[in-house]
């Protein structure tokens, strides 16, 4: 499956949409509400039952696992559509008074299955990540960079769980990292690529994911070393950190005559050649 990619799964005859985001399924919110509930307005109805969700402490948490994603309706057309993986749709359907309730659970689990797999033994992903990257043609060394920076990735997250730092604060320190080691943000690195609704990290060069580890890696030992607590003191952390990286980087352009950051991607199987006038975006800095 590649990021993006839409399929159409039936509950009793009633088409739900899934979209295929971060190496799992979300599903459409509105999409089950109607096939449990058979509303006709199903919006309005998730609408009032999310108000009543965010309402209760223990449920606030849901907020943050929500996001929108671009699907197609039945017009042809493509919104912003509310989606939730496997794991959340569970919780927001134990909410919902309806006879099809337990019984979209256990269909649910039988779709998410082969996630549920992946959360109780991570190797099982692993491995189905490399044989899909295999398939698409990446080299042993990209997959060994790719590999390791999932790695790192996960090493800095839990640390800024651990100082106070909330979910929804990531992608800000993660764009001060990137600013500093690269000299743009990671939109405008996905712009860059020519990538909309893809992961960044997998469409990194080589050296892309070496120094996205560098900087990640540097930002961990600095936030251990200097016990940073709260988002601005980790916010320190990631300017250092990504300095760090920045610096080694702009020694290696110089000697490559080149920048770090390419145009590069693996979209529809290929590598593309580097675009002048994406490359532009780049600023230039000493």
């Amino acid at each position: 499956m590649k990021e993006g990619e839409e399929q159409l799964v039936l509950f009793k005859n009633k088409e739900i949409r899934q979209v295929f985001h971060e190496n799992e399924w979300h599903f459409s919110i509105v999409d089950v509400i109607e096939a449990i509930t058979e509303t006709d307005r199903p919006s309005k109805y998730w609408t009032n039952l999310k108000s009543k969700l965010f309402k209760k402490e223990e449920l606030y948490e849901l907020s943050n696992k929500i996001i929108k994603l671009e699907m197609k309706a039945s017009d042809g057309k493509y919104y912003s559509t509310e989606v939730v993986n496997v794991e959340t749709l569970f919780r927001i359907v134990q909410s919902i008074p309806s006879k099809k309730a337990e019984p979209f659970k256990k269909w649910l689990a039988k779709v998410g299955y082969e996630r549920i797999q992946e959360i109780q033994n991570p190797e099982i992903g692993v491995k189905r990540a490399i044989l899909q990257w295999q398939i698409e043609g990446r080299t042993e060394d990209w997959i060994d960079a790719r590999i390791r920076s999932i790695v790192t990735r996960k090493e800095l997250t839990n640390e800024w769980k651990n100082r106070g730092v909330q979910d929804k604060e990531y992608g800000y320190l993660t764009n001060i990292i990137s600013c500093e080691t690269f000299g743009i943000d990671v939109s405008t690195h996905k712009k860059v690529k020519g990538l909309k609704n893809h992961r960044l990290r997998d469409h990194m060069t080589d050296l892309e994911l070496i120094f996205t580890m560098l900087g990640e890696k540097s930002t961990t030992a600095i936030a251990v070393s200097s016990d940073a607590q709260g988002l601005n003191e980790n916010a320190e952390a990631a300017k250092a950190g990504g300095k760090i990286a920045g610096g080694a980087a702009r020694t290696l352009e110089k000697k490559l005559g080149k920048r770090i950051v390419s145009s590069d991607n693996f979209l529809s199987g290929g590598n593309r050649i580097n675009d002048p006038k994406q490359l532009a975006l780049i600023p230039d800095k000493e």
